[in-house]
């Protein structure tokens, strides 16, 4: 009877090694059910490619440390008591653009009335091309098309995501293919694009009073003042530059800095060489929006500089940047060490 027991012990205990040793690394879950894939590592969701109908792009949300922090707001998509609600289009990490052909891609939300929806447009997600992981790493590849309200095609959109765990760091790097249909597409020089990530209310940077910000169109938001003791923000940036100072500031990278669920935690955005527009500038805001903007020059630098980008028909432009997610409080030089290794990559 001991015997037996002492068997069947071990035999539970084998498949409970298999088991954690099949959960090693990463992997990826397609749920097709609620249109996104799953990025897991280790068995724990480190963010998902998100293509739900009711969001007016694709997106990776929610985005969380290799610690199980969670990083991005949860409005809209899951709202959190006392959290933000303003600009409902900020949703995880995305990549669109406030004017392509005059139309808006970057504020598209439900939050636009239906009477002024001609004036914006969508990504849609078409299929996933390809996806693999093993052990520190995993690929996915998706196709999108961008599309005003009459289902007029501007551009193809082919992604690579790139996950990886390094350093006990999580980063996203993704390269995107934007491809003109069957005309030419002007990405005008605006303010409000281009890839972006939408932070925590502890990420936020601390403010003692309200403000307000008007889009191309007119719109007013306003941001609420954020409160004592929540907020733990600071950026810093390749050039020098810290907190607000580095909103239309240009540089190779730029870090947040802060603190949330009492660990200390950086998120740090990379621009690469190859890009158009590099070194890009930053439309960084205290109230959780991290982004950058290569294609808004004219905005950024009061009109000293300009793009204006044009893609001829067939014609396409790749764009490839990094975003990494860390529990830790990195320094600037280990910034400036990440940057030196994203410069020499080929993806």
């Amino acid at each position: 009877m001991k015997k037996s027991f002492l068997a069947l012990l071990s035999f539970f205990v084998c498949m409970a090694l298999a088991a954690q040793t099949a959960r090693k690394g990463f992997e990826l879950v397609n749920r097709p059910g609620q249109k996104q894939v799953d990025v897991v590592y280790n068995g724990r969701l480190l963010t998902a490619y998100c293509y739900t109908d009711s969001i007016a792009k694709p997106f990776l949300y929610p985005v969380n440390t290799l610690g199980g922090i969670t990083v991005t707001r949860g409005f809209p998509v899951k709202p959190i008591p006392g959290e933000s609600t303003d600009h409902p289009h900020h949703v995880g990490i995305w990549m669109n653009y406030e004017s392509v052909n005059g139309i808006d891609f970057w504020n598209n939300s439900s939050a636009i009335p239906a009477a002024k929806k001609a004036h914006y447009g969508t990504i849609i997600h078409q299929k996933i091309r390809k996806q693999s992981a093993s052990g520190n790493k995993a690929t996915l590849q998706v196709t999108a098309t961008w599309v005003n309200q009459a289902q007029d095609t501007f551009l193809d959109e082919q992604t690579t995501y790139f996950f990886e765990v390094m350093h006990n760091r999580f980063s996203i790097t993704r390269k995107t293919m934007l491809t003109a249909r069957q005309q030419p597409v002007v990405f005008k020089d605006v303010k409000d694009g281009f890839f972006a990530i939408r932070l925590a209310k502890e990420l936020e940077m601390p403010s003692a009073t309200s403000k307000s910000f008007t889009d191309d169109k007119g719109n007013i938001t306003t941001v609420a003042a954020s409160g004592p003791g929540i907020p733990t923000g600071m950026y810093y940036a390749s050039n020098g530059k810290t907190g607000d100072a580095v909103w239309s500031s240009q540089g190779t990278w730029a870090m947040l800095k802060g603190k949330k669920d009492g660990a200390p935690i950086t998120i740090a955005m990379f621009d690469h060489p190859s890009n158009t527009g590099y070194p890009t500038y930053w439309h960084a805001r205290g109230y959780g929006l991290f982004a950058l903007n290569p294609l808004g020059r004219a905005v950024f630098s009061n009109g000293s500089d300009s793009l204006n980008l044009v893609l001829p028909p067939g014609r396409s432009k790749t764009f490839t940047y990094r975003i990494v997610v860390a529990q830790q409080a990195l320094t600037i030089p280990e910034a400036n060490e990440m940057e030196a290794a994203f410069k020499q990559s080929h993806y």
